[in-house]
């Protein structure tokens, strides 16, 4: 990818398309996924949204779960799957947000709502949420990152649950001291390979 382009960025036209797949098979669940050049982790699953997957634990409020740049779908796609449940996408890379889309359909997915959105400014300001999952955008800055926590405190549920996976050396340690702040509390769930995964709980 050159070093104009950025899998954060929205507008990736110009950039050459080198269109692959993969498979993926997760908890006896088999899903295929298409991607491209100018997205995250084009040839393969990241080991931290697997890190995530592997952890994340839906709670039993009554509500949708958001996945908050949610690339090519992984982590939306498969959640949504294993756990029946309305699940919420938003990205706004319009090349990865396209791929999404064709993802949803590829896995037959129905219970998702898919948007083309900076951080949450396309969602309805009184859509609310059980669980928020990310893995978040270090590249695009702290700003951005810090940006997606405040904005999923506001749009959690009372006692809804926000998962963060994150490298310490990209800044688990700050971040969980950010959302301790934030919400009160902060949790490590898991340490994986340098990925920490963090959850966070909206109290009333």
């Amino acid at each position: 990818m050159g070093n104009n382009y950025h899998y954060y960025q929205e507008n990736q036209e110009g950039l050459h398309s080198n269109p692959t797949s993969f498979d993926f098979n997760f908890r006896n669940e088999h899903f295929k996924f298409h991607t491209d050049d100018g997205v995250f982790s084009k040839n393969y699953i990241d080991y931290g949204s697997f890190v995530l997957l592997k952890n994340f634990q839906p709670n039993d409020i009554a509500g949708p779960i958001l996945d908050m740049g949610a690339g090519y779908g992984p982590i939306g796609i498969v959640l949504s799957r294993l756990y029946s449940k309305e699940v919420h996408m938003c990205e706004i890379n319009e090349r990865a947000f396209c791929l999404l889309n064709h993802n949803i359909i590829e896995n037959e997915i129905s219970k998702v709502v898919a948007y083309h959105s900076n951080l949450f400014d396309e969602l309805d300001k009184d859509l609310k949420f059980s669980s928020i999952v990310t893995n978040p955008p270090i590249r695009a800055g702290k700003q951005v990152v810090y940006a997606i926590y405040d904005g999923a405190y506001e749009r959690l549920l009372e006692h809804g649950e926000l998962w963060v996976v994150i490298q310490k050396k990209q800044g688990a340690p700050s971040s969980k001291e950010y959302l301790t702040a934030l919400f009160g509390n902060c949790e490590i769930i898991a340490r994986d390979k340098g990925y920490y995964i963090l959850k966070s709980v909206k109290q009333s």
